[in-house]
């Protein structure tokens, strides 16, 4: 059996990527951000997506808005130009690395 923490190692260098995929798409709270990699089979803890949220916006690749909804205000995150150009980049390199494995692993996916 394959150690979980070395599964988590790979995981987690590929959650950046989804977060800017799924914003790419469009602004998002953080609760439809969780649900959204959830239905990609990417599930993530809010103990994890919140810090890295916060983390993405202290580096100008998010923007995000307090909005009012019902009796409390949520916040609303979308890609900012950085983000977009860093989301490009990302995926490219990310497309890079997966073409390189499979040819590395003889064609076979």
């Amino acid at each position: 059996m394959i150690d979980p923490a070395l599964m988590q190692e790979l995981r987690r260098g590929t959650l950046v990527l989804a977060v800017l995929s799924v914003l790419k798409q469009g602004e998002a709270c953080g609760a439809d951000v969780r649900v959204r990699l959830a239905q990609a089979c990417l599930p993530i803890e809010e103990g994890a997506l919140y810090p890295m949220l916060r983390r993405l916006e202290s580096q100008s690749l998010l923007v995000s808005e307090r909005r009012p909804e019902g009796s409390r205000l949520k916040r609303m995150y979308q890609l900012s130009e950085a983000g977009a150009a860093a989301h490009t980049a990302m995926f490219e390199q990310w497309r890079s690395f997966t073409e390189s494995l499979v040819h590395l692993n003889g064609g076979n996916q």
